[in-house]
């Protein structure tokens, strides 16, 4: 069983694209489970969730970290999976999932992402992102992991803590605390498509800024904060 525990808020414009490519995966639909975290939406997000997902509540944890841990907690799979309500997975990321932890030792899987927004500023974006990504792989100096495309093996994540609840770089730190106890791997074909809209609104240059400094803050700064920001 795999789990993928989906963070939303005010998401009633995207969340359906995102469940119903849950919903044409190539595989069998009885070996996964959707779960919806919502943040307390004002619009129609769970009751759109709810015609997809097999669970959806309203989250108790704060932030998107404390989200995600709202839905392991309750997920029944071996395999807990991430994602955003913004993002599309392709027909086969959940069959790369199962694949991927054929191997007994490795303990999380994260991939690379791809823009939905297709323009050529955010193809370039994204393909330095992913070279970043794959390079400190190889290298084993960075764990550039995203919660849009994140994958654990159940035991060793709720070991470990699961997720830290900050405002940012959740997703980079739980990578290293899962890489002392097993195996973590980047698999360049486990892509999802990932919304740039934040970027396209903020500016690209302005939000890798803002991420980097609440980064380098520990996780959480007075000056610039994430959580429940409004998107177009």
């Amino acid at each position: 069983m795999i789990s993928i525990v989906i963070p939303s808020f005010n998401e009633e414009e995207r969340i359906e694209k995102c469940l119903t490519s849950l919903t044409k995966q190539n595989f069998p639909r009885d070996e996964y489970e959707i779960i919806v975290v919502d943040g307390g939406s004002k619009d129609r997000t769970r009751e759109i969730a709810e015609k997809y997902a097999d669970i959806v509540f309203i989250q108790t944890s704060p932030k998107v970290g404390g989200a995600r841990n709202d839905g392991a907690l309750c997920a029944r799979g071996e395999i807990i999976a991430t994602t955003d309500a913004d993002t599309i997975l392709p027909p086969d990321w959940l069959g790369r999932i199962k694949q991927g932890f054929l191997d007994p030792d490795i303990v999380m899987l994260y991939g690379p992402v791809k823009p939905i927004e297709t323009t050529i500023k955010n193809r370039l974006y994204l393909f330095f992102a992913n070279s970043f990504a794959h390079a400190g792989y190889l290298t084993g100096t960075v764990l550039f992991t995203l919660g849009c495309n994140s994958v654990f093996r159940a035991k060793p994540f709720k070991k470990v803590g699961m997720y830290r609840v900050s405002d940012a770089g959740d997703d980079l730190e739980i990578a290293h605390r899962m890489r002392r106890i097993g195996k973590v791997k980047f698999d360049r074909k486990l892509f999802v498509r990932f919304s740039m809209r934040r970027y396209d609104q903020f500016g690209a240059l302005k939000s890798i800024y803002e991420w980097l400094y609440i980064v380098f803050h520990g996780g959480d700064a007075e000056k610039y904060q994430y959580t429940k920001r409004e998107y177009r």
